[in-house]
């Protein structure tokens, strides 16, 4: 999980919405438990250091965590959580020189991941919803979990973030439908789509809120104002599907799924290096093409 540094624009809150490793003492590698499986290699109890964590914080085989077993660690996102418990709630000490605050900064980043997760669906739904009456209410809710972003360790370890995130998923639900619209599909909230055939589908502006597509086949299809809110694409084949326009796509979900070339993702979603690339056809001496023709 920790390793290149990746700038991004900051937030209102203090903190930034995409991972920085450089500002970070290597949180998403020591406070939470690893099981061994195919996405991880070892086991790892909640607080204790990965092994692959440097003295600096960094990954020592962050290019090569994929082929190391480590596959978990390339989708993990903490939307710029741990940047902010580092840097803006620890005020820049360490777990390491300051031994002591150890155990709350690990239980902080608990609370500090999921209301930047909530920050960056707020963001997009802000920037989503035209001016109005739930506008006004996501620019609200935004501000507050900014606010709730600033606060101390003991204000952070005292939250109820589900309670939070309770009041908020209504208003980022409302955002979804207002921006499918007339466009609005077929609704599968939440529904358990292991391994499915979904390449007859169609999920023009469908509802996939919190749907498990893992390892779906969704070659081909178009995802156009499909609502993708916590959609598990772990495996999922997205070979040639569009997805330009998906509402509410973030790229950890994109570095979970397979895809290739004809991929069609959003601008702001980077291509992952590990998705195959376009074939280059081998050109043949004219001698081999006769002898192929006879």
């Amino acid at each position: 999980m920790s390793g290149a540094s990746q700038p991004a624009p900051s937030s209102a809150g203090g903190g930034d919405l995409r991972a920085d490793c450089s500002r970070c003492f290597g949180l998403c590698c020591v406070a939470p438990a690893f099981a061994a499986s195919s996405d991880f290699a070892v086991d790892k109890p909640a607080g204790r250091p990965c092994p692959n964590l440097g003295g600096d914080f960094r990954c020592g085989i962050h290019r090569d965590l994929r082929a190391k077993g480590f596959a978990g660690c390339t989708v993990f996102d903490c939307f710029g959580a741990g940047q902010q418990v580092s840097q803006v709630t620890f005020t820049g000490r360490d777990w390491r020189a300051a031994p002591e605050t150890a155990g709350r900064m690990f239980d902080t980043f608990a609370v500090m991941r999921p209301l930047h997760e909530l920050l960056w669906y707020l963001t997009e739904a802000v920037a989503l919803t035209p001016p109005g009456p739930l506008h006004e209410d996501l620019d609200t809710a935004l501000a507050e979990t900014r606010r709730l972003t600033s606060g101390g360790p003991q204000e952070l370890l005292a939250l109820e973030v589900d309670g939070h995130r309770d009041r908020v998923n209504p208003l980022l639900s409302r955002a979804g439908d207002l921006a499918r619209g007339d466009r609005a599909g077929a609704d599968h909230r939440g529904a358990v789509l292991i391994a499915a055939d979904l390449r007859r589908a169609d999920l023009t502006g469908a509802n996939l809120r919190g749907t498990v597509l893992l390892g779906a086949d969704l070659r081909d299809v178009d995802l156009t104002l499909a609502d993708l809110t916590g959609a598990d694409l772990r495996g999922a084949d997205l070979r040639g599907a569009d997805l330009r326009r998906a509402l509410f796509l973030h790229r950890s979900q994109v570095d979970a799924a397979r895809g290739d070339h004809r991929t069609a993702l959003p601008a702001s979603v980077p291509r992952p290096a590990h998705w195959s690339l376009p074939v280059t056809p081998v050109r043949r001496s004219a001698s081999r093409r006769r002898a192929g023709q006879r």
